[in-house]
């Protein structure tokens, strides 16, 4: 729809010229002095059809005086929500915080800067034999209140990371071929945001932000330090692989878990929340 144009102004006239007297009221005729009522009351009808026919296609509002019309619509969620509007990825991940909604950054998006200074990663230990290398045994995350044990988790058939069993959602997973949190590299542990039951380990791990601390506990009595460098909310179908997993030169961490909206059918969320973080405290 396009603006009404303005009224074409009458171009001056060469040389000069006299300007003739407006004739009286009663010199001008019944007709003259009905033409401009006339041409208002026009324009009104025009204006008047103009807005009917918009209106006529406007999507209709239900203003309670009829029976109430049905919209067929998927449950309304806190990620539809929050990611309205998000029609162009974000160039980096986002650092999260209160109110912060959770978008996906471009799939080819390195992992976020590190967010405190970096130390030096723990040299990998050498030992002869699986039994005797050392694995993390816990996670502490003060913020939202994590003390959990940390387990191993591996891959499927088809090439996904499992997860730890539901029966324990109290337990994380830690990737086995991942390296040990605290070596080079980036580190994986997984955990679960629900089950059946209720709320489990992963459950608040949306409400991190870049700056927090979380604390990894190892068999050798290492203990990390990491601090978070950002958080994502990505589609399982476009999850980014290489920004997860890609090596990096110094010892990061990520923590995993569901988001989205849960299929009751399938029992799975559609979505992943991810959480980058980085080695800046070491003991042991």
């Amino acid at each position: 729809m396009t603006e009404h144009e303005p009224a074409a102004t009458p171009a001056p006239t060469s040389g000069p010229t006299s300007t003739p007297a407006p004739a009286s009221a009663e010199e001008r005729s019944p007709m003259s002095r009905a033409l401009p009522g006339l041409l208002i009351a026009g324009s009104l009808g025009g204006v008047g059809a103009i807005m009917v026919g918009l209106l006529s296609m406007a999507p209709p509002v239900d203003d309670g005086s009829g029976p109430p019309q049905v919209v067929a619509q998927a449950e309304p969620s806190t990620v539809q929500i929050q990611n309205a509007g998000a029609f162009v990825l974000a160039p980096t991940v986002g650092p999260g915080g209160k109110n912060a909604p959770l978008t996906p950054a471009r799939l080819e998006a390195p992992p976020p800067l590190a967010a405190a200074p970096i130390v030096a990663a723990i040299p990998p230990v050498k030992t002869t034999t699986a039994k005797t290398k050392p694995k993390p045994i816990r996670i502490k995350i003060p913020k939202i209140k994590v003390n959990a044990s940390i387990g191993t988790v591996t891959l499927d058939r088809k090439g996904s990371l499992t997860t730890p069993p539901l029966s324990k959602p109290n337990l994380t997973g830690w990737y086995r071929y991942s390296p040990l949190p605290g070596e080079k590299g980036p580190s994986v542990i997984n955990g679960h945001v629900s089950t059946r039951k209720g709320a489990a380990v992963f459950q608040r791990l949306r409400e991190l932000a870049k700056g927090d601390h979380i604390y990894v506990y190892r068999s050798d009595k290492k203990v990390t330090r990491f601090t978070v460098s950002g958080i994502e909310q990505v589609s399982k179908s476009t999850f980014p692989t290489k920004r997860v997993y890609g090596n990096t030169n110094d010892a990061q961490l990520r923590l995993i878990t569901c988001g989205g909206i849960y299929n009751k059918q399938a029992h799975s969320y559609t979505d992943n929340i991810i959480v980058y973080a980085t080695l800046s405290k070491k003991k042991g």
